[in-house]
């Protein structure tokens, strides 16, 4: 059986984040909330952000997935401040108005940071597969 779904549809998705999301930060662990991705990591686990910037949907690009589906592209950030010092291994899309948590993903390598430093981030894709038959 043939599954398909039309790329308006993943697009859809896709520019829900790059319309809403007005700051990204970057993580020590997976927040699952948005207090938790907004909050500065102090030790105490209402927080786990280590960085903040701000973005608008001019930050962000909608095309065709790198193997199927779409995917938006965040591009590169610079200056990036750190707010705290550790180590990010995720990274958070977040509409601040709203108070919501839009996505998390994991990044490709950790980064060390230090508080007040300030960083380039790498363009980031989040990428929406087109839809396969289960086997």
């Amino acid at each position: 059986m043939a599954f398909s779904v039309h790329n308006d549809v993943l697009d859809a998705a896709l520019n829900y984040i790059k319309n809403n999301c007005t700051r990204i930060t970057l993580c020590s662990a997976a927040p699952t909330s948005f207090d938790e991705a907004n909050n500065e990591d102090d030790g105490s686990p209402e927080g786990y952000k280590l960085a903040e910037h701000t973005v608008d949907g001019d930050d962000f690009t909608v095309a065709a997935g790198d193997t199927s589906g779409r995917k938006l592209t965040l591009l590169q950030q610079t200056g990036v401040t750190a707010c705290d010092t550790g180590t990010a291994n995720h990274l958070a899309f977040l509409d601040v108005s709203s108070t919501k948590l839009l996505y998390v993903k994991e990044l490709a390598s950790s980064k060390a940071l230090t508080e007040s430093e300030t960083y380039t981030l790498a363009a980031n894709d989040i990428e929406i597969a087109d839809p396969q038959a289960e086997a």
